[in-house]
């Protein structure tokens, strides 16, 4: 808990929902002042007040990350308000029903690289010169088991977009690890939030109810953000034990 005590500044994107707000409640929790981002105004609304309701201090700032302009303007207005961000987790994403090459439209592909891959682009551009002065911080980079290996339901533009994820992550721990800056890949199997839904077939209830739930992803983030500043954990990996991406389920085969 923070409130009447600030403490450092964590950006979360996709903050309103899932595992971004997941993420935003284990740390501020553990004592950070939270900056939540996302399109929908009022789930971010929703969120936060849901947040300060705990006593921890949260804001929202509705954005979004395919807009690079925009993602400037936010990271200024940030760091003008509360110095420098000591911690950027990027869990905006999305991915679209028809996923598949024979129904797959092009600009479906390009909206979901546009916020997978070019939005993590432009919030990590956004926060390294301010990380680079303050010789410290923490990127978390929320990818997928898809980015981790090829599975064929979650279609091509996610697949490929996660998957560009893990050579992103790498060459920041590459450039910037020597000025104080780790960066995380963290690649989750079957979680349980909203996104299941735009599949299109999406998984029965009690499937969903063995799946890693949110709260599981946001403690992994606390881990991650709150493990020594001498400690990179480059990537994570984290699955549901009862795996269907090993068991298998109608709803994963293409039809």
């Amino acid at each position: 808990m923070n409130e009447g005590n600030p403490g450092p500044l964590a950006w979360i994107t996709g903050g309103g929902s899932g595992i971004g707000l997941a993420a935003a409640r284990a740390l501020g929790s553990a004592g950070f002042t939270l900056a939540l981002s996302g399109r929908r105004a009022a789930t971010l609304e929703a969120a936060v007040a849901g947040l300060q309701a705990e006593g921890i201090a949260a804001e929202a700032h509705v954005l979004d990350v395919s807009d690079a302009d925009a993602v400037q303007r936010c990271a200024n207005a940030l760091t003008e308000a509360h110095g420098t961000i000591a911690t950027l987790v990027c869990s905006a994403g999305t991915n679209v029903p028809n996923r598949f090459w024979n129904r797959l439209a092009p600009a479906d592909f390009a909206r979901v690289n546009a916020i997978n891959l070019n939005g993590v682009a432009f919030c990590v551009s956004a926060v390294l010169p301010g990380m680079r002065s303050a010789g410290q911080g923490t990127i978390v980079v929320v990818s997928s088991w898809a980015g981790w290996r090829f599975v064929p339901f979650t279609g091509a533009a996610y697949g490929a977009t996660k998957t560009g994820l893990a050579p992103l992550v790498e060459s920041i721990n590459d450039q910037e690890g020597r000025h104080g800056i780790r960066a995380t890949l963290v690649c989750p199997g079957e979680v349980a939030t909203e996104i299941l839904r735009t599949r299109p077939s999406p998984p029965p209830d009690a499937d969903i109810a063995r799946m890693l739930q949110p709260e599981d992803l946001g403690a992994a983030v606390a881990y991650v953000v709150n493990a020594p500043p001498h400690v990179c954990v480059n990537e994570l990996v984290i699955s549901p034990t009862w795996n269907r991406i090993y068991i298998g389920a109608d709803d994963l085969t293409r039809r």
